[in-house]
């Protein structure tokens, strides 16, 4: 039985991979300390979800263990010996890497040359793949000639229509400092593959989502945005007119992603993922798609001052990914994304209200 060893396995795209990877038969075991909470307070706690994991899934083992602990991690890989490692764990928001820098770059840098190294050492045969994400371009994708319409913000310019491309430079740009430590990360996987040969990939994603995300409004876009909807809520715009545009990939199709590299690794690989143009909308798109799901007008603020570092415009283009696996393409539609994590939110309001 091949065996998978997942960090951050009670977050979103961790529970994805652990739930796909376990229904295809796979030995699955995750590390996770709940260190969601300690960022994000109650609201970002994830034990619903390793409970929900433990009991719903046939060969899944939960590890408590901080990535930040060196010899911990060392001592999991040498006993686990993993085929693949999939590297979901981090701190990810922009504005508590500003308060708390240690620690942000403690986890994503850290503990990302932690898990590196021990694999190096204990593995060097597992496939490594590291969630990275779309700020590691800074606000480089800011440059891009932009056109303003009624409810978005468009490339002017006919060639940048698919979105970022994976050459686009992440150097010379405001990454802030979550931004920072994740191109830290990011660089050090790639090293890892072209130094010492291993089979490494950073997914540069876009906007992960999907109905097992504990959305905060510091982190997670489109499940916060919909639970403010669906509890009576306001939500915070800050500047661009909420004409700032995202394209969302369910968590389910990045794990399907990660099942066809582990099939046919590369070393040193880097791929923007996201769901692309088709998956695209803007904040004030978002919100009519959540007014006509749960027929309630979406009520929110605006403040003119744009978070740090925040992309007005971004979409990723997903013609490299497609290049190398052809096999692979996006399944949920944005619809579909909306409709499932309406209705996610919708049975934890009612669980909540039970077990108060």
């Amino acid at each position: 039985m091949k065996k998978l060893l997942v960090t951050g396995s009670s977050g979103l795209i961790g529970s994805e991979v652990v739930m796909h990877f376990d229904a295809i038969g796979w030995e699955v075991h995750g590390i996770d300390n709940n260190m969601r909470a300690d960022f994000f307070g109650q609201m970002g706690d994830t034990r619903w979800n390793q409970k929900r994991l433990e009991s719903t899934c046939r060969n899944f083992h939960h590890h408590e263990l901080d990535i930040r602990n060196r010899a911990g991690v060392a001592v999991c890989i040498q006993q686990l010996q993993p085929d693949l490692v999939v590297h979901t764990a981090a701190q990810p928001s922009h504005d508590l890497a500003a308060s708390r820098p240690f620690d942000d770059f403690d986890v994503n840098a850290g503990g990302t040359l932690n898990l590196l190294e021990a694999v190096r050492l204990h593995a060097p045969e597992a496939v490594f793949v590291h969630m990275s994400t779309n700020k590691v371009y800074g606000d480089a994708p800011n440059r891009l000639s932009l056109k303003e319409l009624e409810t978005r913000w468009e490339y002017a310019d006919p060639s940048d229509y698919n979105g970022v491309r994976e050459d686009m430079s992440i150097d010379q740009s405001k990454h802030s400092i979550f931004g920072a430590s994740k191109v830290a990360a990011d660089v050090m996987v790639q090293e890892y593959g072209r130094y010492f040969g291993m089979k490494t990939c950073c997914l540069r994603g876009g906007c992960l989502t999907g109905p097992n995300h504990s959305g905060v409004e510091l982190h997670g876009f489109l499940s916060y945005l919909i639970k403010v909807n669906a509890s009576g809520g306001v939500y915070h715009v800050y500047g661009y007119k909420g004409k700032q545009v995202r394209d969302n990939i369910h968590a389910y199709d990045v794990a399907r992603f990660i099942e066809y590299f582990y099939q046919s690794p590369r070393s040193g690989a880097v791929y923007n993922l996201g769901g692309g143009r088709e998956n695209s909308c803007s904040i004030l798109e978002a919100f009519a798609h959540v007014e006509a799901l749960s027929g309630r007008k979406m009520q929110y603020t605006y403040t003119d001052k744009n978070r740090e570092g925040d992309h007005i415009c971004y979409i990723s283009d997903l013609s490299q990914i497609k290049s190398d696996y052809p096999e692979w393409g996006i399944t949920k539609t944005l619809p579909m994304i909306f409709e499932e994590i309406y209705q996610a939110w919708q049975e934890r309001m009612v669980d909540a209200v039970k077990n108060a």
